[in-house]
């Protein structure tokens, strides 16, 4: 009813995803900004008078971010709606990237490769990846807790062995080989129908090939963050939710905990097998050594940060995690101009900032900064380390949980009760 969002008069309204015209309104707003995005519009005397993420960077950046959010989706659906910790998940990522290049990469006289076209080869990376989920299962799910965490764990280093026994698949260690692009043919034919890889025509404006890659990977991210949403709603959820919550009682009321954990594992493992095998698509040569457990920690720190159970909380970790290193970056060569300059606060930023050896600052920019003082590329980890302490010890919902305070402190306002 209008001015009461909160009262429904049926179960079917209150089910609803956007049960309020607000959110309707904001997601199709919403949605019309991520369409525009990679564009500059009204562009007058060559000056854009809107702009989004024309800069080709920038563009490139969120490609990377939208592929990460694929795989995060997957570990929110074993860590944060089954609970169940895993340290394992680059692994199935690295098996979905060398299925991927096994399918659809072309063969030589040291590498495997069958040529499929995209549409074989990306589905196959999350099946088969999701088999290998199913078939650890039955050993995963007999421990708990910290025990799950160093099994699963161990996968990591299984991958990075197998990579070097069979280096036709992945190619030679630290190097890699080149995988399939994003593009997409009936069969084996010269010509791809659709090609994202390579810059192009679409109607009547050009488009480039990061634009074309993030129209794809959009869509790639809504229809499975959908998936993920309404999963949580369904009978599977509420099973996984309620293993989560305390498994023993849960089996107890007559949730079968091994089959459901499985089927968290299986579909943990898919999201991440499509992940790693768009990933390696999309940079196009991905060493054996890019699945190592420094990835893991990554999808980890992303929920945490982000907020762990919540699909919107994994969006914000993702953001926050593959765009800091450049917003540090950035806010960082700032600072350098800013101590460089000859303004009002330079003296400020060049307390801070060392340009060089010996002139006091406490972060370095120089490229060889090693040890005292601090070097810039490290500072993303340690506020990854900082975020993640602060939101466990104050803020166990991460960035989910401060919007939702933020949010219902404007409803009430300027009530306090």
């Amino acid at each position: 009813m209008r001015g009461r969002p909160n009262l429904y008069t049926s179960y079917e309204a209150e089910t609803q995803l956007f049960p309020t015209t607000t959110k309707k309104v904001l997601l199709g707003v919403g949605l019309l900004v991520l369409v525009l995005m990679p564009f500059d519009l009204w562009v007058v005397d060559q000056i854009p008078v809107v702009r989004f993420l024309g800069d080709s960077i920038w563009l490139r950046l969120v490609n990377k971010m939208l592929i990460f959010i694929i795989g995060a989706l997957g570990l929110h659906l074993l860590s944060g709606l089954a609970g169940q910790l895993s340290l394992g998940h680059s692994f199935f990522g690295g098996v979905g990237a060398c299925t991927a290049v096994l399918v659809g990469g072309k063969a030589s006289t040291n590498l495997w490769g069958w040529g499929m076209p995209m549409w074989v080869w990306l589905p196959a990376a999350g099946v088969v990846a999701a088999l290998i989920g199913v078939a650890i299962a039955p050993t995963a799910v007999r421990v708990r807790g910290l025990y799950l965490g160093i099994v699963t764990l161990g996968l990591v280093f299984i991958g990075l062995h197998l990579s070097r026994v069979f280096p036709e698949i992945a190619g030679p260690g630290d190097l890699g080989r080149k995988w399939p692009r994003l593009e997409l043919r009936f069969w084996k034919e010269e010509d791809p129908f659709l090609d994202f890889s390579r810059d192009g025509h679409w109607f009547w404006f050009d488009v480039s090939k990061h634009q074309k890659t993030y129209f794809f990977l959009l869509l790639l991210v809504i229809l499975m963050a959908w998936w993920a949403v309404n999963l949580g709603r369904t009978r599977t959820g509420r099973a996984l939710a309620a293993i989560r919550d305390r498994d023993i009682a849960a089996e107890i009321m007559g949730v079968p905990e091994f089959r459901y954990k499985t089927t968290a594992f299986a579909l943990s493992s898919f999201y991440a097998g499509i992940s790693g095998a768009l990933f390696a698509s999309f940079v196009g040569q991905v060493p054996p050594e890019q699945w190592s457990l420094r990835a893991s920690v990554t999808f980890l720190a992303a929920l945490l940060i982000g907020g762990m159970g919540r699909v919107s909380g994994v969006f914000m970790g993702s953001f926050f995690v593959v765009m800091s290193h450049r917003f540090v970056e950035e806010i960082v060569d700032w600072a350098k101009h800013q101590a460089e300059g000859e303004g009002l606060f330079s003296s400020v930023f060049d307390f801070f900032i060392s340009r060089g050896s010996g002139d006091g600052g406490l972060i370095s920019v120089a490229q060889t900064a090693l040890g005292y003082p601090l070097p810039a590329s490290a500072l993303d980890e340690i506020i990854y380390g900082a975020l993640i302490v602060i939101f466990l010890l104050f803020e166990p919902l991460g960035m989910y949980g401060i919007w939702i305070k933020v949010r219902n402190y404007w409803k009430g306002w300027p009530f306090s009760y």
